[in-house]
């Protein structure tokens, strides 16, 4: 089997469909708890927990399949850095263990395999709705470097950061996935006014991650906003059309609420799945997002109304 490329899959179509929720939604099972570290990391070689990560992802996987349209997928790694994983008494082999996984479940598609793309996935070191916690570009650089490194030599096929709130920690982050040598994504939380949750214009973020590192990220990605608040940001870059279009793609929220109000909600504000379809497909006609899915409050139904609204745009 031809591994896949993320790069190929954006030449030679016009969107890719990322998945939705994952670790929110395994959040709301109380058989299957995530571990207070590294939340779902651990659940990999958890029978059941294995059993429900390989469910929610072949889901959203098949409504891609369904629609025509490739598939991009991530691995349960957001939280597993040295640091953390130390801290819950695990070794940093989990990350290969995720990815071992997520080509297990690649595999089982067969012809369409070719067409699903893995992500290995890292986030913030601290909360990522608090810019205040994020860190120093050089610490951030060797916080992130060993998991980094771990995730380029695991199979999986890009690697991406995502749910930044701070510029600072993101060029560390930046310069670590640069030597490695993989396309990598860089993925932030903005706020309605277009700015970063640090108050960094998106506009400076594009231009400082793409002075920071050689090579230069595949593109950047928001995520854990609402499309209405993507859209802003997207539209504050309308006199850059050059920084515009580095801006590939969206993971967005169903809820309207602003992202730090959603995180560990008791109750789960999946707005109008058919609405969210819409807005998302207006995006990729507006502005020409290449990658589109889902973050908090999102599921199965949201990521096939934007299966949807795409065939019918």
């Amino acid at each position: 089997m031809a591994v896949p490329s993320l790069r190929d899959l954006l030449d030679r179509n016009q969107v890719v469909l990322a998945e939705g929720a994952i670790i929110e939604r395994v959040r709301r099972n109380p058989l299957v708890p995530l571990n207070p570290f590294v939340a779902d990391a651990t659940l990999v070689s958890d029978q059941r927990g294995r059993l429900l990560l390989t469910r929610l992802h072949r889901e959203y996987i098949d409504i891609a399949r369904d629609a025509g349209l490739p598939a991009l997928v991530l691995t349960s790694t957001w939280r597993a850095s040295r640091e953390r994983l130390e801290r819950a008494g695990l070794p940093l082999s989990v990350n290969d263990d995720s990815a071992k996984m997520m080509n297990e479940v690649r595999n089982w598609y067969r012809g369409y395999s070719s067409s699903i793309v893995i992500g290995g996935l890292i986030g913030p070191k601290g909360d990522a709705y608090k810019p205040a916690t994020a860190l120093p570009a050089d610490a951030a650089y060797r916080y992130h470097k060993p998991q980094v490194e771990a995730l380029a030599f695991s199979g999986v096929d890009f690697l991406i950061a995502s749910t930044l709130p701070a510029l600072t920690e993101a060029l560390g982050i930046a310069r670590a996935m640069a030597e490695t040598g993989m396309p990598y994504i860089l993925s932030f939380i903005t706020r309605p006014d277009g700015a970063l949750l640090d108050g960094n214009l998106l506009a400076s973020a594009i231009r400082a991650v793409g002075e920071a590192a050689r090579p230069r990220p595949l593109g950047v990605m928001l995520n854990c906003v609402h499309p209405e608040t993507g859209r802003q940001a997207l539209a504050g870059l309308a006199g850059t059309p050059d920084l515009r279009r580095q801006v590939i793609g969206l993971q967005a929220n169903a809820s309207r609420r602003a992202p730090g109000r959603l995180d560990g909600s008791d109750e789960t504000d999946s707005g109008d799945p058919e609405e969210f379809g819409r807005e998302m497909a207006a995006l990729r006609r507006d502005y020409g997002l290449r990658i589109l899915g889902g973050c908090c409050g999102t599921d199965g139904r949201h990521i096939r109304a934007v299966a949807e609204a795409l065939a019918r745009s």
